[in-house]
């Protein structure tokens, strides 16, 4: 279970990445944050986010058009 989930269905890109990383400043260090996002381009989006920041994509799975994303604030 996350310590915080985003809902970012039905925002396109960049929108689903910007409220991440607002979000994951109200997450402690070793926290993670969920995000659920219909953004096709999110998945490339989160992966090339997760390695500019630092922070570890811990889960990302795609289920009915509905993109799931669990990331892991490092620090």
């Amino acid at each position: 279970m996350a310590d915080k989930t985003l809902d970012a269905k039905g925002l396109n890109c960049p929108l689903p990445i910007l409220k991440a990383k607002k979000a994951l400043k109200d997450v402690p260090a070793g926290g993670t944050l969920e995000i659920l996002a219909t953004d096709p381009g999110s998945v490339a989006d989160f992966e090339a986010f997760c390695r500019s920041t630092g922070n570890e994509l811990v889960e990302s799975e795609a289920k009915d058009n509905l993109f799931r994303f669990v990331i892991k604030r490092t620090g």
